[in-house]
């Protein structure tokens, strides 16, 4: 399938833009990973660590591109959640890494320019109008592994306990209880809601990342953020098992 796609000349076009987008962010993760390995005293594995997260989901991009990406060009908005992608791989490497609070700033700083950017790419895709279902979906599975990375680190550090892990884990519960109750697989409309909540569950793990925070206090903020974020899984599922099916209505 992958080997079809490419055949296609306007598939070509569109995948040497991503491949270069992709090589690029790449490129930014070593020189980057290299100044944390050598300024702040990070394990040699620390850019392998990153690299193999980032490459795990550039493969996956590259896989899904060209079947539902319908433009020709990859657009500055879906180069920006690459960009976001090499964040979030940045600060997956920082998993097994020594805890102390010069990372733990520097973790809250990238993941705070992480998630600025997320406000960004969805605005430049509908102002350029090359808005996607690939676009929607990059967006979307890039915000959960980053809140999955976050919920880790927090954990790693010691500011709140296991419990907060299900903050990372939501997403794909409900993609696996999906998979066990079909209904749960049809569209559920973009709410104010849901998007408050989203942000509130971000900015809850940064905040809680912070070393100001004492465990007892980050562990409170984490948990606000857990049962937002909880309540909001609750609604869709409720919306979904009331709306009748396709072929009732």
């Amino acid at each position: 399938m992958f080997t079809a796609a490419i055949a296609r000349p306007e598939h070509r076009e569109l995948l040497h833009g991503a491949v270069t987008g992709i090589l690029a962010a790449a490129l930014s993760i070593v020189a980057v990973g290299v100044l944390g390995v050598n300024g702040l005293h990070l394990s040699v594995t620390y850019v392998p660590k990153a690299l193999l997260v980032f490459s795990a989901g550039a493969a996956l991009v590259l896989l899904v591109l060209p079947g539902s990406h319908r433009f020709v060009r990859v657009g500055a908005a879906n180069h920006v959640t690459i960009v976001r992608g090499a964040l979030v791989a940045l600060l997956a490497g920082l998993l097994g890494e020594h805890g102390t609070p010069t990372l733990a700033w520097i973790a809250v700083v990238v993941a705070s320019v992480e998630m600025a950017l997320d406000g960004v790419d969805g605005r430049l895709a509908r102002r350029c109008g090359m808005a996607s279902e690939f676009g929607a979906r990059f967006d979307m599975e890039t915000d959960a592994v980053f809140v999955a990375v976050l919920a880790l680190l927090v954990w790693q550090f010691g500011k709140a306990g296991p419990w907060v892990l299900l903050s990372g884990l939501m997403r794909y519960l409900f993609a696996a209880a999906a998979v066990l109750l079909p209904i749960l697989q049809r569209p559920v409309p973009s709410t104010c809601r849901g998007k408050t909540i989203a942000v509130l569950q971000m900015i809850a793990l940064i905040v809680a990342l912070a070393p100001l925070c004492s465990p007892a206090v980050s562990s409170g903020i984490a948990a606000f953020g857990l049962l937002a974020l909880v309540l909001s899984f609750s609604l869709d599922v409720v919306w979904l098992l009331r709306r009748p099916a396709p072929h009732a209505a």
